[in-house]
């Protein structure tokens, strides 16, 4: 079953989040993963939420997105977005029906 990362990033150092970006999507790849959405314009349709920077990352299943995202090659890449944004990351197994 597919699992999702949903990021909502407020980047506060525009400089250190663009070494951030840089590197980042070579970890995300190597481990299946696949960018959904990044960035672009959003409109909040119903309640108070003001997303920012709004990033979703698709994987085969959670067992793929845990293992990128507690990875030593992602790990330094945590550290360095904490320092250049504020960010709320959720993952969730998708269900399809059909």
């Amino acid at each position: 079953m597919p699992a999702y990362l949903f990021a909502n990033v407020e980047v506060t150092d525009a400089a250190g989040y663009e070494q951030y970006t840089q590197r980042v999507s070579a970890t995300i790849e190597a481990y299946g993963g696949r960018y959904v959405v990044r960035g672009g314009a959003t409109d909040v349709l119903e309640g108070d939420w003001m997303p920012r920077r709004l990033v979703i990352l698709e994987f085969a299943d959670m067992t793929h997105l845990n293992a990128w995202y507690r990875s030593p090659e992602y790990k330094p890449l945590i550290d360095l977005r904490q320092r250049t944004a504020k960010s709320t990351l959720v993952s969730v197994e998708g269900v399809c029906s059909s």
